[in-house]
């Protein structure tokens, strides 16, 4: 989770679409849309859970927060990951509002 965050913060789109799931992800992302616009300021992981089948599959909960035109803003979100070749990806979440 913390290496989405930092890749999100930092526009790293490759490194986001390899940690992404295959069944899930997207075909191509456009951070360099929001890159002037959004500044990531800090990462709060709530929880952890190992969900089973040999902690193949897990979540995270956390809130990530950010500004936009100076604007404090948050995300708060449970996300779902599952190891793909022995390397977790991100699967999907629930966005709890902010």
């Amino acid at each position: 989770m913390r290496s989405r965050y930092s890749a999100y913060a930092l526009g790293l789109e490759d490194y986001l679409l390899a940690s992404w799931h295959p069944d899930t992800r997207p075909a191509s992302l456009d951070l360099a849309a929001d890159a002037g616009r959004v500044k990531w300021v800090g990462l709060e992981i709530v929880s952890t859970e190992a969900g089973g089948e040999g902690d193949e599959v897990g979540t995270v909960a956390f809130i990530a927060r950010y500004k936009v035109g100076g604007r404090a803003e948050r995300l708060s979100e449970t996300s779902r990951f599952a190891r793909v070749a022995g390397r977790w990806t991100y699967r999907d979440g629930d966005v709890a509002g902010g």
